[in-house]
């Protein structure tokens, strides 16, 4: 009877293991996001200059004021990033407003955007590095 009553305990162990395994891989893991509002130079012969201010607002809450080489970061769970950027090229002109959806690599840690090549929907090379 005590065999067969610590055999249970110990699959029902395992089962609430799993379970807790299953929903930490559908919640995902969180990830450190940098934004860089960097000039990038030469990708592909072309120069994708910085704008003069990016205001970036993660899940309603504005996370970053970005002059040129400026550089701020949020953290986010999961693998479905999303951002709100004001974009403002010029001193004094208007701003622009563009909403950002973006995969997150799963293997990737410390993940740096280039705003500047992402607005000029630039491939994933070019505005994605760790």
């Amino acid at each position: 009877m005590k065999a067969k009553r610590r055999m249970l305990f110990s699959l029902l162990l395992v089962l609430v293991l799993v379970g807790i395994a299953a929903a930490m891989m559908v919640i995902g893991r969180g990830h450190t996001v940098y934004f860089d509002n960097k000039t990038l130079e030469d990708y592909q012969g072309q120069e994708y200059k910085a704008a003069d201010k990016i205001v970036v607002t993660v899940k309603g809450e504005e996370v970053a004021k970005l002059s040129k080489r400026d550089r701020g970061m949020a953290t986010w769970i999961g693998q479905n990033f999303k951002m709100i950027l004001e974009v403002t090229q010029e001193k004094g002109g208007e701003s622009e407003i563009r909403e950002i959806d973006l995969k997150l690599p799963y293997n990737m840690d410390g993940i740096i955007i280039n705003l500047p090549a992402i607005l000029a929907d630039l491939p994933e090379e070019a505005w994605l590095s760790e």
